[in-house]
């Protein structure tokens, strides 16, 4: 098989006919609905870093019998240049893919991906006892499975590798919880997408119980059903090595103040388009990004001494927060708010920083405001939006600035 890809590769023929097609440039090979009579085109797919399988019927195969490896076959799959495989719009019998799944080990697979499947029936998974997979990086999205819960023993076989995976993403697949036992075997987990999910507050606590995903550090909970902001802070408070939290697309809610405490190694913390009007505490201590764009917040005063970026835009603010409560920010974002004005004093801090974006706001038509966003835009930190996003608000007859925030004072009809 190697001589024969060799030959392909040297006529230049890997577009062969054949249900798999191969994009040479991205490296990409693609079979759709491959049959046993078609099989043999995935030889084109041999040189690919990435292999995708779309359609099909695997369940025809169930009864296949797949015999053990010979050792030329072995080092035929060690020489492969696969790195990434994707099942889609496949229904996935378990008891096969627990047969099959066993022989990743002789690759060099680390992604493995399913999109759009439909696993059923349970599979034995004896025979992956001990063994381990080169895989370090799983992904399901818009799956649908029997439940997990009382599944922890079925899972015992594939210990070896789940305690060596290192991502994890379950997607759009109505995901309402995970037993405890199951995240206490993700031990070296780092990156966890339970985005698009039935994610409430109450399948929260048992999904981080103690002693679950102890090495996580970015979580996304994205477009999930949580409403409690500090139930989720409690759920959260045992992942010790938290870094990147994504609260976004939820409806959270404000509630009394709690003593519950986010993890002190949260740094990068996403609370955008959650329906907030005002801030929510308490917030991690050690923020150095925050991001509450697409919200209905009206002020924001807050502290944090160590953040570094803050994202505000789309919201109802009448005012930019004073730079003073975060002394080493160096990007802000006021994009599409209520601003009327940028004062002066405000001016000068914001000019310290390196990136400062407050376009689409109703600017006031005056020589004061005028002057205090030139002042800005001269240093260059308002990048692309400068100045054609800045307009003033038209106010009919009176000294004004004409058009755009860059133009000079004068007394005609100020224009938006």
């Amino acid at each position: 098989m190697n001589v024969a890809v060799l030959l392909l590769l040297g006529l230049g023929l890997l577009e062969a006919e054949g249900r798999c097609f191969f994009n040479r440039t991205q490296e990409h090979c693609v079979c759709y609905n491959l049959s046993q009579e078609s099989v043999g085109s995935i030889i084109q797919c041999l040189a690919a870093t990435v292999l995708e399988f779309r359609g099909g019927e695997l369940q025809r195969y169930v009864a296949f019998p797949i015999s053990d490896l010979d050792p030329p076959t072995i080092d035929m799959l060690g020489s492969l240049v696969i790195r990434k495989i994707i099942f889609g719009d496949l229904l996935v019998p378990e008891i096969l893919l627990a047969r099959v799944l066993r022989f990743f080990s002789y690759t060099q697979v680390q992604e493995l991906v399913f999109d759009s499947c439909t696993f059923e029936g349970r599979g034995n998974w004896d025979e992956m006892a001990g063994q381990n997979l080169p895989i370090l990086s799983l992904h399901f999205h818009n799956v649908t499975s029997a439940p997990l819960t009382g599944r922890e023993e079925d899972l015992s076989g594939l210990s070896s590798w789940l305690e060596t995976l290192q991502e994890l993403a379950v997607t759009g697949s109505h995901l309402a919880s995970l037993p405890c036992g199951t995240g206490r075997t993700f031990r070296a987990l780092r990156s966890l997408d339970v985005a698009q999910n039935s994610l409430g507050d109450e399948g929260l606590m048992p999904t981080f119980c103690k002693g679950a995903f102890p090495q996580l550090q970015v979580l996304s909970l994205q477009r999930n059903n949580l409403t409690s902001y500090h139930g989720v802070c409690e759920s959260l408070q045992l992942l010790p090595e938290l870094q990147h939290l994504d609260l976004s697309q939820n409806k959270l809610l404000a509630a009394p103040s709690s003593s519950c405490q986010w993890p002190a190694s949260l740094r990068t913390f996403n609370l955008s388009d959650t329906g907030l009007d005002e801030v929510l505490t308490p917030l991690p201590p050690s923020l150095e990004v925050l991001d509450m764009s697409c919200n209905h917040l009206h002020t924001v005063d807050t502290s944090l001494s160590s953040l570094k970026k803050l994202f505000l835009s789309q919201n109802m603010l009448q005012a930019a927060p004073s730079i003073r409560n975060y002394p080493v920010l160096d990007t802000l974002h006021l994009d599409n708010n209520s601003i009327t004005e940028l004062p002066w004093d405000e001016v000068k801090l914001l000019r310290q920083l390196r990136v400062v974006a407050a376009a689409g706001n109703p600017y006031n038509c005056s020589c004061a405001g005028a002057r205090a966003l030139q002042a800005l835009g001269g240093t260059g930190s308002l990048g692309e939006g400068w100045p054609q996003g800045y307009t003033c608000r038209p106010r009919a007859t009176r000294a004004g600035w004409c058009g755009t925030c860059r133009s000079r004072c004068c007394s005609v009809t100020a224009r938006p």
